[in-house]
């Protein structure tokens, strides 16, 4: 028999998303259009592809496990010194890090219920105690955050700026000024996934060696390397030298690094790909309207379009949809699950949604 730790006996066997690849596995043919992933169909920049292809010819070797040049490069780019840097296996394993770093077993941990799900994962994982607090007019609240914070002693305090799943942001001022009353002790952890695609004024001044705060950044998103898996944290200098702790320190593969260095260089194409990022978002606008929904105001790559309806016909959409050959998903907890989510995409895959949504808007209808 195999014997578990006590902590993760205690745990479902259960994965916080279900992948595209395992629901086109049990439909038996794949989606027609994959809007569903947050992932940036538009691609990365050819100077990062052409990176990672002479990498790969170098696949033999380990990644720099220090992810030297990287590191100095975001450094530079963020006006801050490499210690205040950390790379690594995307966001999802730095969030793991930071929660094995601070969280004892039966720590309370604050967060938004229905937001990031990756990120309640780690936690249950190590033990911690999750406390939730609900999203006001669809975005996160940051005074109900810093209440709940109060109350029960929190380590940890977890906030995206802009919001996955709802595309919703905050003023960076909001943002300084919770960084401001949290109570002394606690760590924010804010996620800036999806930063390239926000507003200037979204995005607060924070001094790097701020301890109150670490900043969590991707290449997934507005670079378009999902697949690579590479994502940095900028923190206090203390902090961010505790990940050497902890870390894998192979984990960010040799062709991430080449390819993320390149892609952090390539502005203009970065510039691009927000502009038809916005493009986009427009397009779905345009399209939940034709349907008789509406679309949130997002200032990320996907757009959360409120159906009008219940979680139940949301949650049929999704499924009528997925039959249709196109892959989206929906917030999970109410009243947030009124929603469906889209991403962005090239027009070839708008176009195949804006075929298919009437259609399965009619099919949930009539059920």
């Amino acid at each position: 028999m195999i014997r578990l730790a006590p902590i993760p006996a205690g745990l479902p066997a259960t994965v916080p998303f279900v992948g595209p690849e395992t629901l086109e596995r049990q439909a038996g043919r794949p989606f027609a259009a994959r809007l569903g992933a947050n992932e940036n169909g538009f691609g990365p920049s050819p100077r990062a592809l052409a990176a990672m292809q002479a990498a790969a010819g170098e696949v033999w070797k380990y990644g720099d496990p220090t992810n030297h040049d990287l590191t100095r490069a975001l450094a530079a780019h963020h006006g801050v010194r490499p210690r205040n840097i950390v790379v690594g296996e995307g966001i999802d394993g730095l969030l793991g890090l930071l929660v094995r770093l601070t969280v004892a077993p039966g720590d309370v941990v604050v967060t938004s219920d229905g937001a990031y799900p990756t990120f309640n994962f780690h936690v249950a994982g190590f033990g911690g105690c999750l406390d939730k607090v609900p999203y006001r007019n669809d975005a996160e609240d940051p005074q109900a955050l810093l209440d709940r914070v109060r109350q029960v002693g929190a380590r940890l305090v977890y906030l995206a700026n802009p919001d996955n799943p709802m595309g919703s942001w905050h003023d960076g001022t909001v943002i300084r000024t919770m960084l401001d009353d949290l109570p002394e002790g606690a760590l924010l952890i804010l996620d800036e996934a999806y930063a390239e695609f926000a507003p200037a004024d979204a995005l607060p001044d924070i001094d790097a060696d701020d301890p109150r705060v670490i900043r969590m950044r991707t290449f997934s998103k507005a670079y378009g390397m999902a697949g690579a898996r590479v994502g940095y944290a900028m923190g206090h200098p203390d902090l961010i030298a505790a990940f050497d702790r902890v870390r894998n320190h192979f984990g960010v593969n040799r062709i991430g690094q080449a390819g993320a260095l390149a892609a952090l260089q390539d502005r203009d194409w970065l510039a691009r790909t927000v502009a038809q990022v916005a493009t986009a978002r427009a397009r779905i606008g345009a399209i939940a309207g034709d349907n008789g929904m509406t679309a949130l105001p997002s200032a990320t790559n996907f757009v959360a379009v409120d159906t009008g309806r219940d979680g139940a016909f949301a949650r049929g959409l999704v499924d009528a949809l997925a039959a249709e050959g196109v892959f989206i998903r929906m917030p999970g907890v109410a009243p947030l699950n009124r929603c469906i989510r889209i991403s962005c995409a090239p027009d070839a895959e708008l176009d195949i949604l804006a075929e298919a949504l009437p259609r399965a808007v009619a099919a949930v209808s009539r059920a």
